[in-house]
């Protein structure tokens, strides 16, 4: 159960047109958003930072729901590891890429792209950052600033989630939920 009760009556609010948009892109109503809005200002704004970071760009959508999934699975983010899961898998990304994102490294499944993406990702998201000029060298190989600025955008604002979620002990809702803890079942056959 979320430690701030999500609104209810977002229907009513000014709001709407924030929520009806996040139901189109997502499939189902956020309930981070629900609790953003009892600051409407705060809840505007990140959902003008969100749709600049998920806009169409130089970086392919599935890669950065992988992003944000690696983040969020190093932060400990429950809600954020259910939602990047789910949204990466509506963006093309296998179920089998998916259960194996944590060996990203030495997994044939992900290109030297992908992996220097990941690894920024996972490194930038640890306390104290663990990024090295390598790390940054490599990513510079694959992606040009401006890709990287949108990767980064990625990776920061999953920073924020991670630990808004985190704190607040989001309830996951059963879309993203159903699927994520598909992804963490072992299949015995």
């Amino acid at each position: 159960m979320s430690r701030i009760t999500p609104i209810s009556n977002y229907e009513e609010s000014e709001l709407a047109p924030l929520f009806e948009q996040a139901e189109k892109w997502m499939g189902f109503q956020p309930n981070d958003g629900l609790i953003m809005a009892h600051k409407p200002t705060m809840l505007t704004s990140f959902f003008t930072l969100a749709k600049a970071v998920y806009e169409d760009g130089l970086v392919d959508q599935g890669l950065k729901r992988m992003i944000g999934h690696i983040s969020s699975l190093s932060a400990g983010c429950e809600y954020c590891s259910a939602h990047t899961a789910f949204s990466a898998n509506k963006f093309g990304v296998s179920d089998e890429k998916m259960k194996t994102i944590w060996n990203f490294q030495t997994s044939p499944l992900f290109s030297e792209k992908e992996k220097a993406a990941l690894n920024v990702a996972l490194k930038s998201s640890m306390t104290p950052n663990q990024v090295t000029d390598e790390d940054f060298d490599a990513l510079k190989t694959h992606f040009s600033q401006p890709a990287i600025v949108e990767i980064m955008g990625v990776i920061s604002m999953f920073g924020f989630l991670n630990r808004w979620n985190s704190t607040l002990g989001t309830k996951i809702e059963d879309k993203p939920n159903s699927f994520y803890q598909s992804l963490k079942k072992v299949s015995h056959e």
